[in-house]
C-alpha cells in the first residue's frame, strides 16, 4: 500500500533531487524508495517507471528554468534579454544538473502529460520574443535557436565537465561569448536557402 500522502509530483520531486545530487543516469527507482521511506511498489501507483520518472523530472525542470528565464528577461530587449536569458539558463545548470541534464535528452514522455506541459511551450516563445527583437524571422530564427542552445549547452557541459581548466576564468569567456553572440545577432547573415554547403 502507498504511503499516505505519496503522490506523482513528490515522486518527480524527489527523483529530480536525487538527479541533481549524483546525475540523472544514477537515479534507480529503489533510490526515490528509499528517499521516501517506501517500499519500491508503492512508486508504481504514481510512476510507471524510471522513464515515465525521468520525462516527469525532465518536465518539473523545463517549468522551473522557463520561469527563472521569464522572471530574469522581463522588461529586457537586445543585449540585455540576451545576457539575462543565458545566464539564467547557466545558473540553472550549475544549481540543478541533474533536472538541467534531463531538459537536454531524448526522453520518452508520455503524451497525457506532454500536452499538459507549458513548459516546453514557453521556453520556445521566450527564446523566440526575445530573438525577434534582433529582428529576426524565419528561417534566420531557428537557425538563430539552434545557435543559442548550442553554445549555452555547450559551454555549460564543458564547464561542468571541468573542460575550462586555462587560467582564464569560465566567467570572462562566458561575458567574452555572449558579446560575440550579440553582435552576431545584430548582423545576421543574409539567409543562403537552397544552398546545402
Amino acid at each position: 500500500m502507498a504511503r499516505a500522502g505519496l503522490t506523482a509530483e513528490r515522486v518527480t520531486i524527489a527523483g529530480a533531487e536525487l538527479a541533481d545530487e549524483v546525475g540523472l543516469d544514477q537515479v534507480t527507482m529503489s533510490q526515490v524508495a528509499r528517499r521516501l521511506g517506501v517500499k519500491d511498489a508503492s512508486l508504481y501507483t504514481h510512476v510507471r517507471g524510471l522513464e515515465d520518472l525521468r520525462g516527469r523530472i525532465a518536465l518539473l525542470a523545463a517549468d522551473e528554468k522557463t520561469i527563472r528565464i521569464a522572471e530574469a528577461t522581463a522588461g529586457r530587449a537586445g543585449k540585455d534579454a540576451l545576457v539575462a536569458f543565458a545566464n539564467a539558463w547557466r545558473e540553472y545548470a550549475h544549481e540543478h544538473p541533474g533536472r538541467y541534464t534531463a531538459t537536454q535528452r531524448p526522453i520518452q514522455i508520455a503524451p497525457e502529460l506532454a500536452a499538459k506541459a507549458a513548459g516546453p511551450r514557453r521556453a520556445v516563445e521566450l527564446t523566440y520574443g526575445m530573438l525577434r527583437g534582433y529582428g529576426l524571422a524565419e528561417p534566420d530564427l531557428t537557425d538563430a535557436v539552434r545557435l543559442l542552445r548550442s553554445t549555452f549547452h555547450g559551454f555549460v557541459a564543458l564547464e561542468s565537465a571541468g573542460g575550462f581548466a586555462y587560467e582564464r576564468s569560465p566567467q570572462q569567456s562566458w561575458v567574452r561569448a555572449l558579446d560575440a553572440l550579440h553582435t552576431l545577432l545584430e548582423h545576421w547573415p543574409p539567409s543562403r536557402e537552397g544552398d546545402s554547403s
